[in-house]
C-alpha cells in the first residue's frame, strides 16, 4: 500500500504534471475538433441527435447551414489548442517559479472554462462526448490545483504595471478576447444567432427550426461551447499579459497561441465564404492589435539589450 501511495505521489508531484496532462490533453482534442470539423461531418451522437447526417444538411441551402457549424467547431479547436498552450506555460514558468498569480490564473481561467460546459445544456441537448471529457479532466485539474495551492509565494504580490506600448497592446488585445468570449457564449445562450449569421444562411431562425427542431439547439451548443471556450482562453492571456515577466518563453507562448486562435477563427471565413465585414472585422483587428503589440514588446526588448532567453 505504502509503495503504491509512493508511486502516485511520485507521478503527480507538486501537481504540475495534472495540470500538463490537461493542457496536453486540451491541445490534443483541439486538434481532433479541428480535423473532425474540417472533415465536413458529425459526430455520432449529433447524427443521433438530429436524425440525420451532415450529407443531408449539406443539401439545404448550398451545404451554407453545415458551413456555419462547421465554422464555429473549428474556431472552437483552435481556441482549445491556444487555452492548452497558455496552461503548459503558465505551469512550466511562472508557477514553478512560485508567482501566486499564476495559480489564481489557473483558478479563474479554469473555472470559467469548466463551468461554461452548463452553457451548452441551455438548448437541451447534452454532447456526450463534450460530458465525458469534461468528467475527465476535471478532477485531475481540481487536483492539480490542490496540490500547486501551497508552492506558490504568497508573501510576494503580484505586479501589474504596463512597460511599454507593445504590453499594453497585448493587455487590450486579451481583453477584447475575453469579452468577446462572453459575447459569443451569451449569444450562444439566448438567440444564438446574430444577423449576419442569418445572412450568411439565406434563413431566418424560425425556417432553421422547421427544418428540424434540433438543428436550432445543436448549433447553440457549439456557439455556447466555443464562446466559453474563448472566454476561458482569453483570462489565461489576459493574466500572462498583465503579470507576467517579460521573456523569450512567454513571447513564445503568446505567439504559438494567437497563431492557432487567430487563425482558425479568421481564416475558416474566407473558406465557407462567410465574409460579412462587419461581422470578420472585430476579429482581423483584435488580430492586429494582438500580434503588432506582440512585435513592439519583442523589439522594445531587443533595443534594451535584454538577452533573447530572457
Amino acid at each position: 500500500m505504502n509503495d503504491d501511495r509512493g508511486f502516485i505521489e511520485t507521478l503527480i508531484g507538486d501537481g504540475r504534471p495534472l495540470l500538463n496532462l490537461v493542457a496536453l490533453t486540451l491541445i490534443g482534442c483541439g486538434g481532433f475538433a479541428i480535423f473532425q470539423a474540417a472533415s465536413g461531418g458529425f459526430l455520432p451522437q449529433d447524427v443521433a441527435f438530429l436524425g440525420m447526417s451532415a450529407d443531408q444538411l449539406c443539401n439545404l441551402q448550398g451545404c451554407r447551414i453545415l458551413h456555419f457549424m462547421v465554422h464555429d467547431r473549428v474556431s472552437f479547436g483552435g481556441v482549445m489548442i491556444a487555452t492548452g498552450i497558455m496552461y503548459l506555460w503558465l505551469s512550466e514558468f511562472p508557477l514553478r517559479n512560485r508567482e501566486s498569480w499564476a495559480w489564481w490564473a489557473f483558478v479563474v481561467s479554469g473555472t470559467c472554462g469548466f463551468l461554461s460546459f452548463l452553457a451548452y445544456l441551455g438548448y437541451g441537448y447534452l454532447d456526450t462526448w463534450h460530458g465525458a471529457s469534461t468528467m475527465i479532466l476535471l478532477p485531475l485539474f481540481v487536483a492539480g490545483l490542490w496540490r500547486t495551492r501551497g508552492m506558490t509565494d504568497k508573501s510576494v504580490r503580484p505586479t501589474w504595471r504596463i512597460q511599454g506600448l507593445g504590453q499594453l497592446l497585448l493587455v487590450m488585445s486579451t481583453f477584447g478576447i475575453s469579452m468577446a468570449g462572453l459575447t459569443i457564449m451569451t449569444v450562444g445562450m439566448t438567440r444564438v444567432f446574430v444577423p449576419q449569421d442569418l445572412d450568411y444562411m439565406g434563413l431566418s431562425a424560425a425556417q432553421i427550426r422547421a427544418i428540424n427542431t434540433h438543428l436550432v439547439p445543436l448549433i447553440a451548443h457549439d456557439r455556447a461551447g466555443f464562446g466559453g471556450a474563448l472566454f476561458s482562453c482569453g483570462l489565461a492571456m489576459l493574466f500572462c499579459t498583465a503579470f507576467g515577466r517579460p521573456s523569450k518563453s512567454l513571447r513564445q507562448a503568446l505567439l504559438l497561441a494567437g497563431i492557432a486562435g487567430f487563425t482558425t477563427a479568421i481564416l475558416i471565413h474566407p473558406v465557407i465564404g462567410y465574409t460579412n465585414l462587419s461581422h470578420l472585422g472585430p476579429a482581423v483587428f483584435g488580430c492586429a492589435v494582438y500580434f503588432v503589440g506582440l512585435a513592439i514588446s519583442t523589439r522594445q526588448r531587443a533595443a534594451a539589450g535584454v538577452p533573447a532567453a530572457a
